[in-house]
């Protein structure tokens, strides 16, 4: 018995069925799991509200130092001493451990020894991410 072939069949196309049914699945899949998810925020749950608890994610909080042109350190608004803004930087590293951001802002006229202080007490406190922001004559008034 001869087999017969056709030649001209064999790169007809590609066949759409077996594509139309995975699309057809991945559709059901998708319908059923967003109906799951809206399931569990439909049942009216009352919370207890915990007193002493703090978030498990939280805005890490930016450490300022201002120097002004006389080399003066101010955390915050507070005058501070180099070995006191060295205390509050280990401070501020200990409250929050990951992620510590401190701001350095700079007059413009401030020796470079001023800011190169700064940055050394970060590293002796054990803060990383510090940044220098020079604040020219319009954002600071002089007296």
């Amino acid at each position: 018995m001869s087999v017969r072939i056709d030649k001209g069949r064999l790169g007809a196309g590609l066949e759409m069925t077996p594509l139309i049914d995975v699309v057809f699945l991945l559709m059901i899949f998708f319908l059923v799991a967003s109906r799951l998810e809206e399931a569990d925020r439909v049942i009216d749950v009352v919370l207890p509200e915990a007193s002493a608890a703090k978030p498990l994610t939280s805005r890490t909080r930016e450490f300022v130092i201002n120097i002004d042109r006389t080399g003066a350190y101010h955390a915050g608004a507070r005058p501070v001493d180099l070995t006191e803004l060295e205390r509050l930087l280990r401070q501020a590293a200990a409250d929050q451990p990951v992620g510590q951001t401190v701001i350095l802002r700079a007059d413009e006229d401030v020796p470079h020894k001023f800011v190169v202080g700064a940055m050394n007490a970060c590293v002796l406190a054990g803060i990383d991410d510090y940044h220098v922001q020079s604040v020219t004559t319009a954002d600071s008034p002089r007296p």
